[in-house]
């Protein structure tokens, strides 16, 4: 057993407005600088939607993260590393600027200059790659809110297999946010794309970093991320990605996005796992058991044994005692009610999410207001265990498209997630309103009471030090992890140390009008 810790993140998607605030305040605090006007480490994405780069889920086209040969043995998605290889430069694995959608700004100095007259002047939209008029198509969240509308609902891939008839029926009672920034996998599948060896993952707490000095901007990390959270800077020549606020994170602070949040919808700690067992997990041959192989992954800070093997082997006791405090584990691991977001891509993700139960207590409300039968209002139905559950069970639209998105299309764990999040509105509420608790309600949730009301502190009253267990870096570890982090590095060998992108390069348009970043070997007129 091989003791690691790793930080990680949960979002409880049932408190998410949409407001962008994550977006915005880590725009500007990592993204604000020239060459990462596309870029944004964290994004808000309305489901159903076609998400960020546009249909960056669809890895039959992608061809990102990990996929088993004939022989049940994990390899890229991409190919081998000869086939990368020759493919080194030119991929066809990249999305162009077109799937992000080329950013623009406006013509500002028009209104400030414009001289007097009756005709109110405008400002029209130029590139903010090239400077350059433009005519705004696409952009990060042109669907927002639409909740898959008719114009975009056929490109989500998580509705495939979906008739249109219950298309219809889902988009009419259906739409939940979903914020994603990296991963920070256990088995990233980036890291193993990377020629050069500059992406790496860090020992002390996983987080998943590019090394801009041994970067030479192959982007094989862009394509080969699943999640397409590995972005290219056409000005530097560089990949950049989330950090996990890494700088706040060994200080004991929580990330930028966490600690803006409005929604307080965020939750950040660490949790203990077995690196010995993540090559098998990752390589668990039906991809609906990928969620149970990822959670045989963890460990249980509580057990004695995990814990003197952990210390043993040089975790130091306070990261112990945060493992144990942690509400990510606690959310993941012990209630489990947090869920990977597509484990089919075998990266095995460290950043997961509570599914969203309103929709269904919103269509239980519509179905009592339309019939329900017994004089009670909408609102009482909320918390009636039997109509929530009946609904759970029969609503299969929300559990298959939810199951698309967080368990590889299995709805069991879905379903028992939602049974569990509805019985502790039913629970409280009697508590609170001197109501009876229905007999067996918990245990209908496989739960006890006291889980049910351990799981209502985190989700809806945990103070500011129970949704972040974030303890700091020891220092003096701090020569040894970086002498640990040489042999971290998944490079090939032979790579040409003499390629370097242009940093003066911009976007250019292929013959079939998609503008794309440029990229073109230094000191070389053409590639050979």
């Amino acid at each position: 057993m091989r003791v690691m810790a790793q930080m990680a993140m949960v979002m409880n998607l049932d408190k998410c407005i949409g407001c962008h605030t994550c977006s915005v305040t880590c725009k500007q605090v990592w993204t604000n600088r020239p060459g990462t006007e596309y870029v944004y480490f964290n994004n808000v994405e309305t489901k159903p939607g076609t998400g960020y780069p546009r249909r960056y889920e669809d890895q039959e086209h992608w061809r990102g993260g990990w996929t088993l040969d004939r022989k049940g043995r994990l390899q890229l998605k991409a190919g081998s590393r000869v086939r990368r290889l020759l493919s080194i430069f030119w991929n066809p694995n990249l999305p162009s600027i077109d799937d992000y959608g080329d950013p623009w700004t406006y013509d500002y100095e028009t209104l400030i200059d414009a001289p007097a007259g009756t005709l109110t002047p405008s400002a029209h939209s130029i590139s903010a790659l090239t400077g350059r008029d433009m005519a705004v198509r696409w952009g990060s969240n042109w669907d927002d809110d639409l909740a898959g509308g008719p114009a975009h609902a056929a490109e989500d891939p998580d509705l495939a297999g979906l008739s249109d008839q219950v298309r219809l029926a889902f988009e009419q009672v259906f739409m939940f946010y979903l914020p994603r920034i990296c991963e920070h996998c256990l088995n990233p599948s980036c890291v193993a794309s990377c020629p050069s060896g500059a992406m790496y993952k860090r020992e002390e707490d996983g987080i998943v970093l590019v090394d801009q000095d041994r970067c030479r901007g192959w982007r094989f990390c862009v394509s080969g991320c699943p999640y397409k959270k590995v972005y290219f800077n056409h000005r530097t020549g560089k990949a950049e990605k989330c950090t996990l606020c890494f700088p706040r994170i060994e200080s004991g602070q929580p990330t930028i996005c966490s600690e803006t949040c409005v929604g307080r919808l965020r939750y950040l700690g660490l949790v203990l796992y077995d690196a010995d067992k993540v090559l098998a997990a990752a390589a668990t041959a039906d991809p609906r058991d990928l969620y149970q192989a990822q959670l045989s992954v963890f460990l249980d800070p509580d057990d004695p044994a995990v814990a003197a093997e952990a210390a043993r082997q040089g975790i130091p006791a306070d990261w112990l005692d945060a493992a144990r405090r942690s509400p990510t584990y606690a959310l993941i691991a012990r209630h489990r009610v947090a869920l990977p977001l597509h484990p089919e891509y075998r990266t095995l993700p460290m950043v997961w999410y509570i599914p969203p139960l309103s929709p269904v207590t919103d269509a239980v409300s519509a179905a009592a207001a339309v019939g329900g039968g017994d004089g009670r209002s909408p609102a009482a139905d909320h918390a009636d265990p039997d109509r929530v559950f009946a609904a759970i069970e029969s609503l299969r639209v929300p559990a298959e498209y939810l199951a698309n998105l967080f368990t590889a299309g299995d709805p069991r764990p879905v379903q028992r997630v939602l049974r569990t999040l509805a019985a502790v509105r039913a629970v409280m509420r009697a508590q609170q309103l001197g109501l009876t608790v229905p007999d067996g309600l918990p245990g209908l949730a496989d739960a006890s009471e006291a889980d049910l009301a351990d799981l209502y502190r985190l989700l809806a009253i945990a103070k500011y030090d129970e949704r972040y267990v974030i303890p700091p870096a020891h220092a003096e570890d701090a020569g040894r992890l970086m002498a640990q982090h040489e042999q971290l590095f998944c490079a090939q060998p032979g790579g040409p140390e003499s390629f370097h992108p242009d940093e003066s390069s911009e976007p250019i348009r292929d013959s079939e009008g998609r503008l794309h970043l440029n990229l073109s070997p230094r000191g070389r007129d053409t590639a050979p």
